[in-house]
């Protein structure tokens, strides 16, 4: 009887206990921070105050719903002990960050946490083995980071066997041995350069090109030959070295011999011919916020000698897309070129190939942000985004003072364009629905790269209306995402739109809900018809859209603010008025208050376009798995 008695007092006191030792977010946060040997880098995380909290700015911290999402400290100087034990007790937690830190010895036991969809830990001081199974209990990861640490060993075969696994970065590491068999259906990024790895890479990963495979002197491509129906698998190290050493003179000899065609032809065709590295001929053109309308010549074309850059030989563009063919720095420099939009820093061309294609040229003017394998690595980065609202990244070219970036040209130009002929035949194109249907496609786009690009500050940072290219069925493609990879921060602040939320300006705080407050905006312009101030760098032309919107609501006047040009009926009057505040909520003035990705993207496709079915809305959303984001 008085073990009985016990076991129900102990049944009773294992069900009552929980809550009693449960503590809040603030609680687990504090205790996490002092793990830390020197934690001055987060003097905002103060006792007395609460995290998601409306006026609480806790530096790295992310929350979605009023509960904390993700923790990104990066370049905070912290070292110490991580304590995984009290960022297990923070249930929504499902990113954590400490990019760039001094935080040593073996990887933490963050497969404590199998909720975890984001592990960020790359530039630290890591080091030793990662047991086999480690990652087994996370299923749901989507993203790993461990580039930039000294781990050793074999690479852990549970990480090569996650199903969701979309991005690993295992690159400066010491990891030694074969690569586990991959079981990697969603991957869609690799690097595993300047390691110890040796044997075949396997078949299913070479699709992620040689810069993935680099600095492994062990590796061996298994297209290659080395260890084809010809060649003994047992070929010694001695053996296979010489064999290489063999392929290299081969291939230096004859490249010699190419180099002297090339040269004696050269100097046979001197005198006559055009020289190839200075015939970028641009368009001279007046610009109107992003669109250029030529003026001169009956061609349309002549040298803009102040804008032509001469570019040396070898200096070749590095194709990342060629489904829509292929080119060289040659045809680019040799195509004719209309001016988009130029600036201080940037400008943009519209350029004709020889060969028919019509691309998109950004050309970027400073000091690189980084060198030029980690511009590759980010370059690969998102050339493997695919999707049907993002522009494909199509090639792109480094240099120190001077990057070029190449996507498709759309038909219809850009939205801003588009908005811009109020009153024209083309203009009259844009009617209600197609409006809507265009953000729509805004707005999922915009999603996907808050998923696939979660792990930085401004998934897009540059979001405005003359960033979305139309084609000529007005499907929208967002364009100019990702440059806070390759651009300084100085640049960034000066040029990207995100940067002019009102918490970049006030606070500089960056955060993905800039990417949001840009979203609002367009929104608003879509309304009106009229074009933003907020993006404006000379102070002059555009309204506030924000401030128009806020007074017509308080005034009970959203029917005076709606674009005139457009047809009202009762059904567009309802779907514009719905729109117009998902459009303020994205355009808070306090990033606390705004909507967040997520569910700004569930409160757009939630009005139905014609031809739509709320059924098939609701379908969408789910084949996006925004229940899955990465925040």
């Amino acid at each position: 009887m008085a073990i009985a008695s016990s076991s129900i007092f102990l049944c009773i006191f294992l069900l009552i206990s929980p809550p009693t030792l449960s503590i809040s977010e603030s609680e687990a946060l504090l205790k996490f921070k002092k793990s830390f040997v020197d934690s001055s880098s987060l003097h905002s995380w103060r006792p007395g105050t609460e995290p998601c909290a409306a006026d609480a700015h806790w530096i790295g911290i992310v929350c979605v719903n009023g509960l904390v999402s993700s923790l990104r400290l990066k370049n905070l100087g912290l070292s110490g002990k991580i304590d995984v034990e009290s960022l297990s007790l923070l249930s929504t937690l499902r990113s954590v960050g400490f990019i760039s830190n001094s935080f040593s010895g073996l990887i933490p036991n963050f497969n404590r946490m199998v909720l975890l969809k984001g592990l960020y830990l790359s530039k630290n001081k890591f080091s030793g083995e990662i047991a086999a199974d480690y990652f087994k209990p996370m299923a749901g990861l989507k993203k790993v980071w461990l580039s930039g640490n000294s781990f050793s060993g074999r690479i852990p075969a549970s990480l090569f066997q996650l199903a969701r696994l979309a991005e690993l970065r295992l690159d400066n590491n010491q990891f030694s041995g074969p690569i586990p068999p991959p079981e990697l259906p969603a991957l869609m990024f690799l690097d595993v350069s300047n390691n110890n790895l040796e044997g075949e890479i396997p078949e299913g990963l070479m699709r992620f090109g040689t810069n993935a495979f680099k600095g492994n002197a062990g590796l061996v491509d298994p297209n290659v030959g080395l260890y084809g129906p010809s060649s003994r698998p047992g070929m010694s190290r001695m053996h296979m070295s010489f064999f290489m050493w063999f392929l290299m003179v081969a291939a230096l000899l004859f490249l010699v011999v190419v180099v002297g065609i090339f040269a004696m032809k050269r100097r046979q065709e001197r005198g006559g011919g055009v020289d190839e590295c200075s015939s970028f001929h641009i368009s001279s053109a007046r610009r109107t916020d992003g669109v250029a309308r030529t003026e001169g010549s009956a061609s349309g074309s002549s040298t803009l000698h102040k804008e032509q850059r001469k570019y040396g030989k070898g200096m070749e563009i590095v194709m990342m897309n060629e489904e829509k063919g292929g080119f060289s720095m040659q045809d680019l420099m040799k195509s004719s070129a209309q001016v988009l939009s130029t600036g201080a820093t940037s400008s943009s061309y519209k350029a004709m190939m020889p060969t028919g294609m019509t691309v998109v040229v950004k050309r970027i003017k400073e000091n690189a942000k980084t060198g030029k394998k980690q511009f590759d690595d980010e370059m690969r980065r998102l050339g493997c985004l695919n999707h049907p609202n993002v522009c494909t990244l199509l090639a792109y070219h480094f240099r120190t003072n001077e990057k070029l970036l190449v996507c498709e040209y759309k038909p219809k130009a850009s939205l801003l364009y588009q908005l811009q002929l109020h009153g024209t035949d083309t203009h009259s194109d844009l009617d209600w629905t197609t409006r809507l249907r265009i953000l729509q496609g805004i707005a999922r786009g915009l999603a996907y790269l808050h998923t696939e690009l979660s792990s930085l500050d401004l998934p897009h940072g540059n979001l405005k209306s003359s960033n979305v290219l139309l084609t000529e069925q007005y499907e929208p493609h967002l364009s100019d995402y990702g440059l806070c990879l390759v651009i300084s921060s100085s640049l960034a602040s000066q040029t990207l739109a995100a940067y002019k939320a009102p918490e970049a300006i006030l606070d500089h705080h960056i955060s993905p809900k800039c990417d949001v407050y840009c979203l609002g905006i367009i929104i608003l312009e879509l309304l009106t018809g009229k074009v933003t101030s907020q993006f404006v760098n000379n102070g002059e032309g555009g309204v506030d859209v924000v401030q128009l919107a806020g007074s017509a609501i308080a005034d009970e006047k959203e029917d005076e603010l709606y674009d005139p040009h457009l047809e009202q009926t009762e059904k567009s009057k309802h779907e514009m008025k719905q729109l117009l505040h998902v459009g303020v909520a994205c355009a808070e003035n306090r990033p606390e208050q705004r909507l967040d990705m997520a569910e700004a993207l569930r409160r757009i496709e939630g009005i139905t376009v014609e031809g739509q079915s709320h059924e098939q809305t609701t379908i969408h959303i789910e084949d996006r798995s925004l229940r899955e984001m990465v925040l």
